[in-house]
């Protein structure tokens, strides 16, 4: 399954992003859109670790590691497009991010709905350095946790992809946080908690105005 715009409205759409203040989101957004369901773009090689890392235990939702720097959370953003084709399905894509001061990201959600389609998918991207046999795990509140590998690594960090089912959409809705968690090559754990406040507001409401973003953008 493939969700792919061209060039230039990627170009726009990661434009806009950034000038929603979204920081890394514009890339890995414009990933999203331009990559398929589970295959590389060709010149970059899927990514495939020589060796197998044993590892860590996975922390637990409290398990803060150690020494984390303060993040900046981005607002949930929904932007929905449709492709070039007349027969275009329109795809959705509710997003956020956690960075640092400096604007570089650490963890990237989102959650990808195309139109008529009944699977939806949440990705998760977290920075290069991560042990890629470990996964990635993702956790509501103090819920069950779901595993997912790592699919791809690009410049921007390794993205993991579930399968978002409506269960799964609606904790997010009630729920307060989505940690999502990983574990880097030397065995620390990575535990990002992404707020949940605003998730339900965006995701049932109207995508952002495309002029509202050349707004900001402008700011």
């Amino acid at each position: 399954m493939s969700y792919r715009l061209p060039m230039k409205r990627r170009v726009i759409f990661a434009a806009r992003m950034v000038g929603l203040g979204l920081g890394g989101l514009a890339a890995t957004a414009a990933m999203i859109v331009g990559t398929s369901h589970c295959v590389a773009q060709p010149g970059v090689p899927k990514a495939q670790p020589k060796a197998k890392p044993k590892a860590a235990p996975a922390p637990t939702p409290q398990a803060q590691q150690g020494g984390q720097p303060d993040l900046t959370y981005s607002f949930w953003t929904k932007i929905c497009q449709k492709g070039p084709e007349a027969d275009a399905k329109q795809v959705c894509f509710l997003a956020r991010d956690a960075h640092l001061e400096s604007g570089m990201p650490v963890a990237v959600v989102v959650l990808v709905e195309p139109e008529g389609e009944a699977k939806k998918l949440l990705r998760v991207t977290l920075p290069l350095g991560v042990a890629l046999q470990a996964g990635t795990r993702v956790i509501i509140d103090n819920g069950q946790p779901l595993t997912g590998p790592y699919l791809i690594c690009l410049s921007n960090g390794c993205m993991a992809e579930y399968e978002a089912s409506n269960e799964l959409i609606t904790k997010m809705n009630s729920g307060q946080t989505l940690h999502v968690q990983g574990i880097y090559g030397s065995g620390q754990p990575i535990n990002i908690p992404m707020p949940l406040a605003d998730f339900a507001k965006a995701h049932d409401g109207p995508p952002t105005d495309p002029k509202e973003l050349e707004q900001q953008e402008k700011k």
